[in-house]
């Protein structure tokens, strides 16, 4: 798995981007990256695993998400199934520009430090925003700025939601050690389905034992253990939607044993996998 700068460039006549990605799935390259412009994703339906700075976990009817500037996240399309549709804004704090008096402008200030941490807005909230974020791909000039502004405002004062991290990411740890870490996520993406041996990823990583697990530790903010547990919930979840059995997602995903699977899932999912299933189903019937 990559882990790449990406270069965002604005649309024509524009001081930010807009992105309408309705494409096959298999179109786009979902890679581990980072840019100095903040971005809002809009999932308008549809599962897939949201990685934003140090955190990792699965929607299942759409996400709304505003991530902040330089803080390391993969795109939504991760793990997801066609058909994908999502809504994307990238800009930079600095086009946003508002006298010091300003009170309305305090709280789009307070939302965009927020978002360093990773906001995740409920489905309420994503389900209010969607008309002016289908409007805002149709808009040129001066309106298409003044939505973005109406957008960013209305979230401001939102208070459904949940910061995805409990700490800022700084983008230096990913960069820094970005060729490491590509090395430790891709054997990772290879052999989860298998017995990962962590003395192996160690030695990859050409590090001893201790040193490699405080290296993990200190980037990832996780051990090296809950990151591959982690990683296979996500796997399992995926194949849960493409209707697979409890016990084959979990022998599929490097579970030797379907009681340890089941305490696993809950840990990191909240549910059980027969309830996952049944909450997917529903939400799939829904949408």
């Amino acid at each position: 798995m990559k882990v790449t700068f990406e270069r965002v460039i604005p649309n024509e006549k524009s001081s930010f981007r807009t992105i309408h990605n309705n494409s096959p799935i298999s179109e786009f390259k979902w890679e581990y990256h980072y840019h100095p412009e903040i971005e809002l994703v809009c999932v308008i339906s549809g599962s897939g695993t949201r990685h934003v700075g140090y955190h990792k976990s699965n929607y299942t009817h759409g996400d709304l998400v505003l991530i902040g500037s330089n803080i390391p996240h993969s795109g939504f399309g991760l793990n997801s199934i066609d058909p994908h549709e999502e809504i994307v804004l990238q800009f930079k704090e600095e086009i946003l520009q508002f006298p010091q008096q300003e009170v309305e402008a305090r709280s789009i200030k307070n939302l965009l430090e927020l978002s360093k941490y990773g906001i995740h807005f409920h489905h309420k909230v994503k389900k209010a925003m969607l008309p002016k974020l289908r409007l805002i791909l149709e808009s040129e000039g001066y309106k298409r700025y003044l939505l973005l502004l109406e957008i960013l405002f209305e979230l401001s004062k939102c208070k459904d939601y949940d910061l995805l991290n409990k700490e800022i990411m700084p983008y230096t740890i990913i960069s820094k050690n970005k060729t490491r870490l590509e090395n430790i996520f891709t054997y990772v993406e290879h052999h989860y389905d298998k017995e990962i041996n962590i003395e192996d990823v160690a030695k990859l990583a050409n590090l001893t034992l201790p040193a490699f697990c405080n290296f993990f530790k200190k980037a990832t903010q996780i051990t090296f253990t809950e990151f591959v547990n982690r990683y296979r919930i996500n796997k399992a979840c995926l194949l849960m939607a493409q209707d697979k059995s409890i016990s084959e997602c979990s022998y599929s995903c490097g579970f030797n044993n379907v009681t340890y699977f089941n305490r696993m899932f809950k840990k990191y999912t909240g549910k059980t996998p027969s309830e996952f299933i049944k909450n997917y189903a529903h939400n799939k019937v829904s949408v």
